[in-house]
């Protein structure tokens, strides 16, 4: 989608195609980013799903946060490693299976549907934290684990519904190579690039500006709380749990902002590039080939802050160790129970091992 210019010069052997430090660095840094993604979402869907803390809303949209970001790392980054980085460390050759109609049109579908969703859990989680700090009568009616499922099953339909067009209007063609391409329609590209620049603008720009509002009203009800209650203050468990939910929710929202605007600014920047070229009939040789030189270096600048963008799937875990406490101690208990219970299995089955011992030496005594 984005580099179409490295991907004709990759696949047609007659224009060679010398990888960037930028390209190196989106290569060797993405699987990284990759594994820490699984193995944190992983363990932080676990924890989220503990006794003490899924009957709480905020954590049904982190549980489906942490979902969505898995899905997205193996559906949406992979994929876009194995056709740009991987290439790169075996010579150029391309995943076949990626390429296929069925295959291309089924992964484009399905990262669409992970990337909407992984940005609108934030801003759902957001929406949460914001009921439940400005209108805390409001908060047992519109935040609990029913309601929160409700609003993540919506999501889901949502998404799936408005993201049809990306395989519709995609698919698998040649290229000059002969080599099949799993990219948008020719004949539907100018209609392509419009709903994609919706989309990018769906995905980030309207959660940047949901997210930065509703964050300063939370936090100017915090400090206006905070001034009330000084000196006389009810401290429960759940109320500790959910004062953590909305560290974490800053954390992540400045995180979310911080990660996505530079890849957004570049995306918007290089696609205006594109929509120029279009009316490549009344530019001028030097005009076209000035507009395809400075979309390369887009190209380029586009390598590092995609690398930073994906940082924002596997990020959250360790916003959730640093802001949350409760977190922490859920995380501990998590591992002191599974150590305990390794123990006790290995204590069981030296217990056996010595008794069937023990049993097997008592006919020897005896005839001795």
């Amino acid at each position: 989608m984005f580099h179409d210019n490295m991907r004709q010069s990759l696949l047609d052997d007659s224009t060679p195609y010398t990888p960037s430090p930028e390209h190196r660095f989106f290569t060797y840094v993405t699987p990284v980013i990759g594994v820490f993604d699984v193995v944190g979402n992983s363990v932080s869907l676990i924890v989220f799903l503990s006794k003490n803390m899924r009957k709480l809303s905020a954590s049904m949209y982190l549980i489906a946060l942490a979902i969505s970001d898995i899905m997205s790392i193996l559906l949406y980054v992979l994929p876009e490693w194995l056709k740009h980085g991987e290439p790169l460390l075996s010579g150029y050759s391309w995943p076949p299976l990626l390429q296929q109609n069925g295959v291309c049109k089924s992964v484009l579908y399905i990262q669409y549907i992970a990337r909407f969703l992984s940005s609108w859990f934030v801003v759902f989680f957001t929406i949460e934290r914001f009921i439940g700090v400005c209108f805390p009568l409001r908060r047992k009616d519109l935040c609990d684990p029913r309601s929160a499922a409700r609003v993540i099953l919506g999501a889901v339909v949502v998404a799936s519904a408005g993201c049809v067009f990306k395989p519709v209007l995609s698919g698998s063609f040649p290229t000059i190579s002969g080599a099949m391409l799993c990219t948008s329609d020719k004949d539907y590209q100018y209609l392509s690039f419009i709903l994609d620049s919706i989309f990018g603008v769906i995905i980030t720009f309207i959660p940047f500006i949901l997210i930065t509002v509703l964050n300063v009203f939370i936090i100017r009800r915090l400090m206006v709380r905070n001034k009330r209650s000084r000196q006389i203050r009810v401290v429960t468990t759940e109320s500790i749990i959910r004062l953590e939910f909305t560290s974490i929710l800053l954390a992540m929202s400045i995180c979310f902002v911080a990660l996505n605007l530079p890849y957004f600014a570049v995306w918007c920047k290089r696609y205006w590039k594109i929509r120029q070229m279009f009316n490549m009939h009344m530019m001028s040789p030097t005009t076209l080939q000035n507009h395809a030189n400075h979309i390369s270096d887009l190209d380029d600048t586009l390598h590092v802050t995609r690398t930073i963008f994906y940082t924002n799937y596997c990020i959250n875990f360790c916003l959730y160790s640093v802001t949350g406490a409760y977190f922490r101690k859920e995380l501990k208990h998590l591992f002191c129970k599974r150590d305990k219970n390794i123990r006790l299995s290995y204590v069981h089955r030296c217990s056996a091992y010595n008794t069937r011992a023990h049993s097997m030496a008592s006919p020897k005594t005896s005839l001795l």
